[in-house]
């Protein structure tokens, strides 16, 4: 799956609504929204400017999920993949 791919899939997946389980790992609605917006983001730096631009993308959803204290589940395994695909993705440019 490319980098493009995995960011859209990642942001529709933020879009819906969170389940049941999804709040028991600790997800809120307005982390849900903060965390797609900064996928959003990158998504749209890296579709108007090139995939060479993601050598200035420092994603750090790992440690914001620690603080936030969200367990792991479908989101965060989700955000997880994103994160290790910019970070592959930047070793690459």
């Amino acid at each position: 799956m490319d980098l493009l791919q995995a960011l859209g899939e990642a942001v529709a997946a933020l879009k819906a609504p969170l389940g049941e389980d999804d709040r028991a790992q600790g997800w809120t609605d307005d982390l849900r929204r903060e965390v797609q917006e900064e996928l959003s983001v990158s998504r749209s730096v890296l579709r108007r400017h090139g995939t060479g631009m993601v050598r200035h993308l420092r994603p750090r959803f790992d440690e914001w999920m620690e603080h936030e204290n969200v367990q792991p589940g479908r989101l965060r395994n989700l955000v997880g993949d994103v994160q290790r695909s910019l970070a592959e993705a930047r070793t690459m440019t």
